[in-house]
């Protein structure tokens, strides 16, 4: 008897996409998201309500992230944390993404269970001698609510990055 064959999901993960000029040169760019001191003035940086704290960031290809976000206003606390799969300056970074929320009494809950490790490559392309064309590219999202969430804050970030550029 024939073994039935059972069809795979059409459902391919959400995949967001940002493309962002900046008036600075492409090892300057770079440097902001590779140097653990520059990356700590804009990531994450965008509510200002937020108190962030960087526990780890060792910006190499092998090397992990984990930070703290503590949100006042609702007395939450969230972790994002990750592995960076490759470092290429000054043209390349990927790294794994994942949140999770601190919960009284119980380990953490991861935030994303649809799309709960995805991955972020960040590119960068020099467009002149003061000029970079930065593509971050997140794959893996769980959902389109989850893409629109991560656009957001993507974007804030961007905005961030932007002013200590």
């Amino acid at each position: 008897m024939p073994t039935a064959v059972q069809p795979k999901s059409t459902q391919e993960p959400e995949i967001l996409e940002i493309r962002r000029s900046f008036t600075a040169p492409r090892e300057k760019v770079f440097a902001a998201w590779a140097q653990r001191e520059q990356l700590e003035r804009w990531m994450c940086r965008d509510v200002p309500a937020h108190v962030i704290t960087h526990h780890l960031q060792d910006i190499r290809t092998g090397g992990r992230w984990r930070m703290e976000i503590r949100d006042p206003g609702k007395n939450e606390v969230y972790w994002g944390q990750g592995q960076y799969l490759e470092v290429t300056p000054p043209g390349r970074i990927v790294f794994t993404w994942s949140w999770a929320k601190e919960v009284p009494g119980a380990t953490n809950v991861d935030m994303h269970p649809e799309g709960s490790v995805s991955e972020v490559t960040v590119e960068f392309f020099a467009r002149g001698s003061n000029a970079t064309e930065l593509v971050l590219t997140h794959r893996g999202l769980g959902s389109a609510s989850l893409r629109r969430d991560h656009q957001k804050g993507w974007t804030g970030c961007l905005n961030e990055l932007e002013k200590t550029l």
